[in-house]
């Protein structure tokens, strides 16, 4: 691959696993004999697209082929894909060669800021390094300030901390498994980026769930706002809400902040027979 060719595996990847996941009865096509091979096949996705077989399947195998924009609409369409999936779609399909990824610092006026804030709150970066967090934020996480600067990164607290699965307890899984769908996004950005390969090895290694989330290629949108109910030691269950917002400075630096919202209801205790 030349300097100026971008890598286009990460296209490739994404739309086999799309169009494995789909039947013929999910997208209308009648079946045609015996399946070696989960899903539909490359012929079947490039009718449903109106693109030429030979055309898909170079696109499939990463080749130097750059889909127009009615391409990557007519695939979204024939793939099924959601939003998140289609805004990822086209952002693998616009892809090109970028420099190795340096891990951010936090700008001083958003460090002071993250940091003098009376509620759990973390600045993150593209990778989700840990840039800055309040004092609240390592009371209720984790004391990121001990960690190795190369620990401080929320996948690797949320994926590899036991603490963290005590913390977000039965909520743990479609947490990480969403965070995953996020850095999956991410990372298929930057195919052959040393920093992610680092840290994608890394979960590999340390998580036994991340394998099978990660081949799965699913994707999620950044940012939203939502409620999570964490599990404190002193404390019991608790409601926060939380919401995301992108600097204004870099969009690629993401401020979340926790706002608790009261007590999570214990259940009634059972009467003594």
């Amino acid at each position: 691959m030349s300097v100026s060719e971008p890598d286009r595996s990460g296209l490739g990847a994404f739309l086999r696993s799309r169009r494995e996941r789909l039947a013929p009865q999910d997208v209308g096509l009648p079946e045609r004999g015996r399946r070696r091979t989960p899903g539909l096949r490359r012929e079947e996705v490039a009718e449903l697209a109106g693109i030429g077989t030979d055309w898909y399947i170079r696109l499939e195998q990463g080749r130097s082929v750059i889909p127009s924009p009615a391409t990557v609409g007519a695939l979204a369409a024939a793939l099924r894909l959601d939003a998140a999936e289609q805004a990822h779609l086209q952002a693998l399909a616009g892809a090109f060669v970028q420099e190795p990824f340096v891990r951010e610092r936090a700008p001083d006026g958003l460090r002071n800021l993250v940091e003098t804030l009376d509620r759990p709150a973390y600045l993150t970066g593209r990778r989700w390094d840990l840039l800055a967090w309040s004092p609240a934020a390592a009371d209720l996480f984790a004391d990121f300030g001990a960690w190795a600067e190369e620990d401080r990164n929320v996948l690797v607290y949320l994926l590899l901390d036991p603490g963290a699965r005590r913390l977000f307890g039965h909520g743990w899984a479609d947490q990480a498994r969403h965070l995953v769908g996020r850095f999956r996004a991410a990372r298929d950005l930057r195919p052959a980026d040393p920093a992610f390969d680092r840290l994608t090895a890394r979960l590999l290694r340390g998580c036994p769930e991340f394998g099978a989330w990660w081949d799965r290629h699913d994707v999620r949108e950044a940012g939203g706002a939502g409620t999570k109910v964490l599990h404190t030691p002193d404390r019991g269950a608790l409601r926060f809400d939380y919401a995301t917002f992108q600097a204004d400075e870099d969009p690629a630096l993401c401020l979340t902040v926790y706002t608790q919202a009261g007590r999570q209801p214990q259940p009634p205790a059972k009467e003594s027979p």
